[in-house]
């Protein structure tokens, strides 16, 4: 096997790249995200957080508090978040749903020290972005308020409270738990699947095609065409990769050893590649190939995140730098399942090239 003839191979593959429309739409749509990272970040944390957005809030929103007059009002009177009409509860729900309030708070004539509990009702929009803004800030006013009926009504208590001393620690937030346990993650193994997914159309189209004879008329064998093939997917790995890491960074996104995480992601990406290119030497039929490939992806990703040291998690601690010994004993364990997966691929592609020339 001869570097230049897999190089001559692997400039071929690139050149006609721009043909494939399914690859590039991908590599678009991951250009996209790391662009707009911090825009993403806001709009997917809020979908399974939605306390994540009021820290992005500095405005005062207009509610209006009806009923009896309690410490809430207080509360929400000194608020620099809201600002407070009293009015009755039929004019302020009919002004809540004209969207002129942010939200309507009703307050019963229960007196705190009563023996019913009190039951405020809180009438607010569906569906309204704002309205999940303004829940969550006015759950500290109404967990103050709660706790001041707690101290009013002590005497009722049967069990004895134990206060618990635990140390407050810096929490990084949704923002890291997005970008580092998901984006990363995300962008830099999807050019591994999508040069995966490459591969397979680039063996199954020469037999689609009928190259294939014409191809083994020439110098170069059937098995350096299927490395030079592989070749061209592994180097479109590491460019892609590196430029969504670039671009994070970029974006003010701190990413430690990114190179580390580069030599991970071109390693395994080389057994997605090679399990590519086994099945489409074995089914030689893009639609199939593709099938199968797309189902035995699934239920080795699924597989891999099973693994306490899987991939995603060990690339989110390399990116934060807090990653050990167990980085490289994953490099060692995959470079061995590189060699067995390329002893496969380069004995596979041999016993059909015997086949096409016994014709």
């Amino acid at each position: 096997m001869k570097i230049k003839r897999l190089s001559i191979i692997a400039k071929k593959e690139f050149k006609g790249l721009y043909n494939e429309k399914t690859i590039l739409l991908a590599i678009l749509l991951q250009l996209f995200i790391a662009l707009f990272s911090s825009f993403l970040m806001v709009g997917l944390t809020s979908m399974y957080d939605p306390s994540s957005l009021s820290k992005y809030s500095h405005s005062r929103y207009s509610i209006a508090y009806a009923g009896n007059e309690s410490q809430i009002l207080t509360y929400l009177q000194t608020s620099p978040d809201f600002r407070v009409y009293q009015m009755d509860l039929s004019t302020a729900v009919a002004a809540l749903g004209q969207r002129k309030l942010a939200a309507v708070i009703y307050v019963p004539d229960t007196r705190p020290d009563a023996p019913d509990p009190v039951k405020i009702t809180l009438y607010t929009l569906q569906n309204d972005l704002q309205t999940a803004i303004v829940d969550v800030k006015l759950k500290d006013i109404f967990l103050k308020y709660e706790q001041d009926l707690r101290d009013i009504r002590a005497d009722r208590l049967k069990e004895e409270l134990v206060h618990l001393q635990i140390q407050k620690t810096s929490r990084g937030g949704d923002f890291y738990e997005f970008v580092y346990g998901l984006l990363i993650p995300l962008l830099v193994f999807m050019p591994a699947i999508i040069a995966s997914a490459l591969v397979i159309d680039l063996i199954t189209e020469e037999y689609q095609h009928e190259t294939l004879e014409t191809l083994m008329s020439t110098p170069i064998t059937f098995a350096e065409m299927v490395w030079g093939k592989v070749l061209a997917c592994e180097l479109l790995v590491p460019i892609q990769a590196g430029a969504w890491l670039l671009l994070l960074m970029l974006n003010g996104i701190a990413i430690e050893n990114a190179g580390l995480i580069l030599l991970q992601v071109v390693v395994t990406s080389l057994i997605l590649i090679l399990l590519g290119t086994l099945t489409a030497l074995h089914y030689r039929e893009r639609t199939a190939a593709q099938f199968i490939f797309s189902t035995a992806l699934v239920v080795v990703i699924l597989f891999s995140l099973a693994l306490p040291a899987n991939p995603l998690n060990l690339i989110t601690r390399i990116a934060v730098g807090t990653a050990g010994m167990e980085q490289w004993l994953l490099l060692g364990g995959t470079i061995v399942v590189i060699f067995a997966l390329g002893y496969l691929t380069q004995g596979y592609a041999e016993k059909i090239a015997k086949t096409h020339k016994t014709r």
